[in-house]
């Protein structure tokens, strides 16, 4: 693995990976590992956070939910992803990771910009994401199973069901820490095994 992540630094090419999955199945606890790992990661619900607190909005489930619905409505269904863009193109690095990725119009706007993109979907069972985002009480948390079951069906709406069903990888993440650390691992030792062969 370090081989491999010396010669990624060396690599002329650029690849991205975007992680999708509902609310709590886990992509904050990849988004953790992959900085341990050193690659970057540009963190897409942030600029919902971001635009959220422009307009002097509390950060809550419901405020979210209707400024991400709202930029996509008044900027179209790739706004984020294209606010995002400028940032990825800043960074100095061959591998970065992208996380939150909600529609197919994001995953193709990406591609336009970065023809090597792959999404990488995470999956947990609605009862373990339920439990997690208890646990987690961040402020955009739902408290109680009707707003995570509402969260999840704006999500939905959004279309987060279409990309984790066009992911090339899906990561189920039901087990534990070392767990997950070893099945992120192995996708990254694979996507960099078939740069590295195409590269001859």
């Amino acid at each position: 693995m370090r081989l491999l992540l010396s010669w990624v630094m060396t690599t002329e090419r650029r690849m991205l990976i975007g992680t999708t999955g509902m609310p709590g199945a886990g992509k904050s606890t990849v988004k953790e590992i992959v900085k341990k790992l050193g690659f970057p990661v540009i963190v897409m619900g942030d600029e919902v956070r971001t635009e959220a607190k422009r307009r002097g909005l509390s950060i809550t489930p419901e405020s979210l939910g209707k400024v991400m619905l709202e930029i996509r409505s008044v900027e179209g269904p790739a706004a984020v992803a294209k606010r995002c863009i400028p940032k990825i193109k800043n960074i100095n690095s061959h591998i970065i990771f992208i996380d939150g990725l909600r529609s197919l119009y994001e995953v193709e706007e990406f591609k336009k910009e970065f023809p090597e993109f792959r999404i990488l979907a995470i999956h947990a069972s609605p009862q373990t994401r339920f439990k997690r985002l208890l646990e987690r009480g961040r402020g955009d948390d739902p408290e109680n199973w009707r707003e995570f079951f509402e969260r999840d069906r704006r999500e939905l709406k959004v279309g987060v069901g279409e990309v984790i069903a066009m992911a090339d990888y899906m990561l189920v993440n039901e087990g534990t820490l070392k767990e997950l650390e070893e099945k992120l691992a192995n996708i990254l030792k694979r996507e960099m095994k078939e740069i590295w062969a195409s590269k001859g």
